[in-house]
């Protein structure tokens, strides 16, 4: 693992990749208009665990949210069904997810939104 993170930058690079990561995830939130939501205070977010809810018309579309993770199985996004105690949709960027796993991530939300949005 020490050999792993040396090769990725040592723990400032890692720290750097999991800022950027966390990032683009909750710019895709935090820019959808209410569509994806996280009611979790920006200052103590975490990097690493972004529980998201689906929303539409003003409340949870938990129908919506089963669309979501069936479709993302399909792209090769998987694990990213909520805690069985909240639901929604968790996404996890652990070490091993790579800026380019969550930039595949962060275009599927987006199109998904684009598909699916509500007038």
């Amino acid at each position: 693992m020490c050999e792993w993170t040396k090769k990725h930058g040592g723990l400032k690079g890692m720290n750097q990749l999991a800022e950027n990561k966390a990032n683009l995830v909750y710019e895709t939130i935090d820019q959808s208009n209410g569509f994806y939501t996280n009611s979790i205070e920006k200052n103590v977010r975490s990097r690493v665990n972004i529980p998201l809810r689906i929303v539409t018309n003003g409340t949870v579309n938990e129908k919506l949210e089963s669309v979501f993770l069936s479709e993302a199985v399909k792209s090769n996004l998987i694990e990213l069904k909520g805690h069985r105690a909240v639901g929604g949709i968790r996404i996890s960027l652990y070490n091993g997810i790579s800026l380019e796993e969550t930039n595949q991530l962060v275009q599927f939300m987006r199109t998904f939104q684009q598909n699916n949005k509500q007038d």
